[in-house]
């Protein structure tokens, strides 16, 4: 049986520290689907080395560009949802939760300000600034994804396993959430099988 997670959520709620905590806990592979988009960025000749290249004027054109041809993000998802069908994974994704129907699909909620605290403390700047790029980063692909699927990313959130509500807790306690929500559902996975 495949042991696959996802992670998906507002822009900078935590998604990837929660992942990468995930896969050392549970030995699975770390995917973001944000970096295979930053590879096709790199092919269109964007400098993509930075870590914090989304929220950079660099990765803003980039989006704009992305806006006008939804061939990236489809691109993106098929590569996402091969991988996850047929690998031990662990992947952050905006789409793939309503795009795959097994594992198991974390959504990590929260508010822009919190989003916006987390993003000063990664990238050092101001709370204005990032509170400002949080809730574009988040129309933007809400947008997007009911164009492109016709799903509403952040509203409906039926496709998911677990929601785990992160305004008031800290990173080890969202991640404590979360690995107790994996192994209950691998475990009831394998009673099931049995």
């Amino acid at each position: 049986m495949l042991r696959s997670v996802i992670i998906s959520g507002p822009p900078a709620i935590g998604k990837t520290t929660i992942a990468k905590g995930l896969g050392e806990e549970f030995g699975l592979k770390y995917l973001s689907g944000g970096d295979v988009l930053k590879e096709m960025a790199k092919d269109q000749g964007f400098e993509t080395d930075r870590d914090d290249f989304w929220d950079t004027e660099e990765g803003m054109n980039f989006l704009n560009i992305r806006k006008g041809n939804p061939e990236f993000d489809k691109q993106v998802d098929e590569k996402l949802k091969k991988i996850f069908l047929t690998e031990d994974v662990i992947i952050t994704s905006y789409t793939l939760p309503w795009l795959v129907q097994d594992g198991i699909k974390i959504w990590l909620a929260g508010s822009h300000e919190n989003s916006a605290k987390r993003m000063t403390m990664r990238d050092d700047i101001s709370m204005s600034d990032a509170l400002e790029i949080v809730k574009k980063r988040y129309d933007e692909n809400k947008t997007l994804y009911h164009r492109l699927y016709g799903f509403n990313f952040g509203e409906d959130l039926s496709v998911f396993s677990i929601v785990i509500h992160t305004d008031d807790l800290g990173p080890k306690q969202v991640l404590e959430q979360a690995k107790s929500a994996v192994k209950k559902y691998y475990d009831s996975q394998t009673i099931t099988k049995s």
